[in-house]
């Protein structure tokens, strides 16, 4: 059976001085240079938090429980030429053990919510973020 979408989560990682992590797409990727929030595919195995977990550990190198991951927001793109739209489903995450960095090539980095809004990035991507931050 095919899917009509595709879900991906992601994570905005905020710490207490109210900087939001962001992550570097890398060379060679689609949209690479520009900043998203860090997260990947829900495999079919998994509820999203689960996946969220997994995605930072891989991409991040730190570690957090499902409970930390808490619903923000989403964003839908058009379909792709398969009929297949991207969903993403955002998650804030205050709480984990480790120091991000970035394991899968590209930087990361640590932002105020208005440079996150400022940096370049994915269109979905710039939909979560005027979502996320609206009201803080």
């Amino acid at each position: 059976m095919t899917h009509r979408w595709i879900p991906v989560v992601a994570a905005a990682l905020h710490r207490p001085d109210g900087r939001w992590l962001m992550h570097r797409r890398p060379p060679g990727k689609h949209h690479a240079g520009l900043w998203e929030f860090p997260g990947g595919k829900v495999e079919p195995d998994e509820i999203p938090a689960e996946s969220l977990v997994r995605e930072l550990a891989e991409e991040l190198g730190i570690r957090c429980l499902p409970e930390a991951c808490v619903p923000a927001c989403f964003a839908q793109g058009e379909a792709d030429e398969g009929g297949r739209a991207l969903v993403i489903l955002l998650y804030t995450v205050s709480t984990w053990e480790g120091e991000p960095e970035a394991l899968e090539g590209g930087a990361v980095g640590w932002f105020t919510a208005d440079e996150v809004l400022a940096l370049p990035k994915p269109p979905l991507d710039i939909l979560l973020a005027e979502r996320l931050l609206q009201n803080r």
